[in-house]
């Protein structure tokens, strides 16, 4: 073989240049690298071990002429094995790059991944000796070239976005128009059936259920099941392999490529859930698969008094430590790399608040966000948070900086406990159907800030969260102790599903509802796949195991599915033909001339409601008005947009409400436009300001006031 050059120390990972690869790697305390170079994944024994020739700046690297795409590597890492004073530098464990573009093959359970001798009674105290290569996957240098055409990002504004989160996997893998041997793949999702599904549905963005290669835990694997969400990272530049239909030695990167290439012909964005805050390693008692083995006190943030234990701030073992530059310049190396090479629109961040984190806790100007607010590429990207952790301190709903958004957990909480019929004021209601002013205008931020969700990946479905009180998580094999205890669920009487005709239509009814308030709030709606297709779980409220039917979506539509899924469609079209719904900024309180304010809140008896009121209203029912003809949003040519004045009227009791309609007697007739207990909305009742609507219960209905001068 071709002697190893210096090479260079940037850019880190392993960079084809067309004659030869660059490799380098980052580790502060390392005493000595090693490359191991692999003829293929069926030899774990036969490989070349070239140690790296130079070290600039603790980056160590070297270049080897004639080395190709699709060469296999992995490192081995010399230095102190000192838990106690947190190094696990333990060479005879192959590891991971960070840095490396595609993985080639999983990692396979066995005690030799451990860096310690699992055998002794001071865990974690004494070095093991095994080789961990034959049980490791191999890193893949890959070929960046890819014909892109004239690809370009979409660029939905935030205010004009219907995000859909779904799996890779779960979205296609049952459906019967992808090709066989392309569903649950890249390329199963960038199919012409189900491109043409998320149009006629009207999504504009698409957040992927975390798709850097991750490991399955050990005690899945025990259990033979698999991490199926995904929230295991393992290495942070590498699209997993097992979505691949066309191969994992490097054919995994086009293929995505390809499918973020299809979808933006389509009009959608495509954007990541990430997991910057931990990675697959653990706790002390975990694996070596890459960080712990290159320089674990530099990549995890360490208990400070005894640096043998992790800070976890994500109930996964361990954090990684973001207030370090370098691991600050692998996420955001990460980051721009999907963006520039991968053309992604954007990301959520899975337990963000770890990456605002400090010695003194959440910081809003942490480094992690002023960074990425100067980088001219980054801060032009979709950037949304799950603004919280599980350590203390750690619930952000509101407090992200400017340029953010958040899912927002008040917004999925209260609206449950509205709906589901839990005790709830009526003006935190009012305030999250009109953006959640309270949490983002004094900031300075939008609606758009706010990312409005009833359900996610994590908890029910919505069939179940009308189906079901009690999780049924028992196929997880942990006794069902596992998954959320708190859901504001609700059965209507029976335990899953029920031959009570009665019950059902409650159920169907109470599913539209949670739709169309989603649908119709301000903000930037959230869709969970397969909540507009009935799509059930049976009960399993932590589905993040189940690789199989439970969490793969059922296409196979039944009346019921067929119904809401035409409901849902009216309901986006509506959405998309009243400007007013999805408004770029929040409401004032300018008047017209016919004194009434861009929103007001009404009683069903005829008064108007005040948000200022100090004492909490547990009242079931409220009416929204807002005022189109004062729609303060222009065309991109300047002109002023327009609409109609729409009434939502909401009412969460079981019984009827009549409902007086505001407005002055002279003022157009209400036209029906909407009406939850009913399937379809085809005789449209007209009724004048002043009469009573006949609100029926757990029933939400939208009226238009057609205004003359209203456009489109």
């Amino acid at each position: 073989m071709t002697p190893i050059w210096p090479g260079k120390p940037y850019p880190l990972g392993a960079t084809w240049d067309g004659q030869g690869v660059n490799f380098a790697l980052y580790s502060q305390h390392a005493t000595g690298v090693e490359l191991c170079l692999f003829e293929t994944t069926a030899a774990p024994h036969e490989y070349v071990r070239i140690a790296l020739p130079e070290q600039t700046d603790h980056v160590w690297h070297g270049y080897l002429p004639g080395a190709q795409p699709g060469q296999l590597y992995g490192y081995r890492v010399h230095g102190p094995y000192a838990p106690r004073l947190g190094q696990h530098f333990n060479a005879h464990k192959l590891l991971i790059d960070p840095y490396a573009r595609a993985l080639s093959g999983p990692v396979r359970w066995h005690n030799a991944l451990f860096g310690y001798q699992t055998d002794q009674i001071a865990r974690g105290m004494i070095a093991d000796m095994h080789d961990s290569a034959p049980y490791m996957p191999r890193c893949v240098v890959i070929d960046p070239t890819f014909d892109w055409g004239d690809d370009r990002p979409p660029a939905t504004p935030l205010h004009q976005s219907l995000i859909y989160e779904l799996h890779v996997k779960g979205f296609t893998r049952l459906h019967p128009d992808v090709p066989e041997a392309l569903r649950g793949t890249y390329a199963g999702l960038a199919s012409p059936a189900i491109i043409a599904y998320l149009q006629s549905l009207g999504v504009t963005a698409v957040e992927l259920l975390p798709i850097h290669q991750h490991a399955d835990e050990h005690f899945l694997d025990k259990r033979e099941l698999t991490n199926y969400w995904g929230y295991n990272t393992l290495a942070f530049f590498a699209p997993a392999g097992r979505y691949s239909s066309s191969g994992t030695c490097g054919q995994q990167v086009p293929e995505f490529k390809a499918m973020v290439k299809a979808l933006h012909a389509a009009g959608i964005e495509v954007l990541l859930d990430v997991v910057y805050n931990h990675t697959t390693e653990g706790n002390h008692l975990g694996p070596t698969l890459s960080l712990r083995g290159i320089d674990n006190s530099v990549y995890y943030w360490l208990v400070a008094d005894d640096p043998s234990y992790y800070m976890d701030y994500t109930g996964t073992g361990n954090s990684l430590n973001v207030r370090h530059p370098r691991v600050l310049q692998l996420i955001i190396d990460s980051l721009r790399y999907w963006v520039q090479e991968m053309h992604v629109d954007g990301f959520r961040f899975d337990l963000a608040v770890t990456l605002g984190r400090n010695t003194h806790g959440f910081d809003q100007h942490a480094a992690f966000f002023a960074i990425l607010q100067q980088d001219p590429l980054l801060s032009q990207v979709k950037l949304i948070a799950e603004p919280w952790d599980i350590a203390e301190g750690g619930y952000h709903v509101g407090n992200f900086p400017a340029g953010w958004s958040e899912w927002n957990g008040k917004y999925r909480d209260t609206l449950r406990r509205f709906w589901n019929g839990f005790a709830c004021d009526i003006h935190e209601v009012a305030y999250r159907l009109s953006g959640s002013p309270d949490l983002y205008a004094a900031a300075g931020r939008r609606p758009w800030a706010s990312i409005n969700f009833v359900t996610a990946h994590d908890g029910f479905p919505l069939r179940d969260l009308v189906s079901y009180e009690q999780k049924h998580n028992e196929a997880n094999g942990e006794q069902n102790r596992d998954g959320d205890d708190y859901s504001h669920s609700h059965n209507y009487g029976v335990e899953g599903p029920t031959d009570d005709p009665e019950i059902n239509a409650i159920r169907q009814r109470q599913q539209r509802n949670f739709l169309a308030t989603l649908l119709l709030s301000q903000g930037t709606p959230m869709l969970l796949a397969g909540d507009e297709l009935n799509r059930t779980q049976h009960g399993n409220n932590n589905a993040y195991c189940q690789d199989n039917e439970i969490s793969w979506v059922n296409w196979q539509l039944d009346e019921t599915a067929q119904a809401l899924l035409a409901f849902v469609r009216r309901l986006v079209l509506i959405r998309r033909q009243h400007p007013t719904l999805r408004r770029p900024r929040f409401f004032g309180t300018n008047a017209a001339a016919d004194d009434m304010p861009e929103l007001s809140w009404w009683y069903a008896d005829g008064r108007s409601l005040t948000l200022a009121e100090d004492e909490p209203d547990q009242t079931g029912s409220i009416g929204m008005l807002l005022n189109g003809s004062l729609l303060h949003d222009y065309t991109t040519t300047g002109q002023r947009v327009t609409d109609d004045k729409l009434l939502l009227l909401l009412n969460a009791s079981s019984e009827p409400v009549s409902f007086v309609l505001p407005g002055a007697t002279n003022d157009p007739t209400w036209e029906t436009l909407l009406d939850t207990a009913v399937l379809d909305t085809h005789d449209r009742l007209l009724l004048r300001p002043g009469e009573a609507y006949p609100l029926q219960g757990r029933s939400l209905v939208l009226l238009r006031q057609w205004q003359q001068e209203a456009g489109r």
